[in-house]
């Protein structure tokens, strides 16, 4: 079975890079993007299984990346990997169409099952999500 690959967008590079090292136990990660322009224009070229996106990114952030991928890629697997907790903020990347949300103190446990779930096309949120005010 080939690794899935994953496109990671994130802003700041030391938590790029941890983000990577996590997806790395599982996945080939095909490219860290620094924004939600950047993102949007490396999808056609890396071809990723699954995208790994921050919401709060310099420029187009990573909500209004998810609606332009999604209105031209149907079938992208988005999962958000962020420190916005916030009910409105959550709502928000569901109705987009967002199939992961993972809060980044719960990453080093979560991410890689929220990564597996976006790829048989299920919903993942981590522990420390409130589902219950959505």
């Amino acid at each position: 079975m080939s690794r899935l690959r994953v496109l990671l967008a994130e802003d700041h590079q030391a938590v790029a890079e941890l983000l990577r090292g996590l997806l790395e136990a599982e996945c080939d990660v095909v490219g860290v993007v620094p924004d939600g322009n950047s993102l949007i224009a490396a999808i056609d070229t890396l071809r990723p299984d699954v995208i790994v996106s921050d919401i709060t990114m310099p420029g187009c952030d990573g909500l209004a990346a998810t609606g332009a991928i999604l209105n031209r890629w149907t079938g992208a697997r988005i999962v958000f990997v962020t420190v916005r907790d916030e009910p409105p903020i959550v709502r928000k990347a569901i109705s987009l169409g967002a199939l992961g949300y993972v809060l980044k103190e719960d990453a080093s446990e979560e991410l890689l099952n929220a990564v597996r779930a976006a790829q048989a096309g299920q919903s993942y949120f981590s522990r420390s999500v409130r589902t219950d005010l959505l």
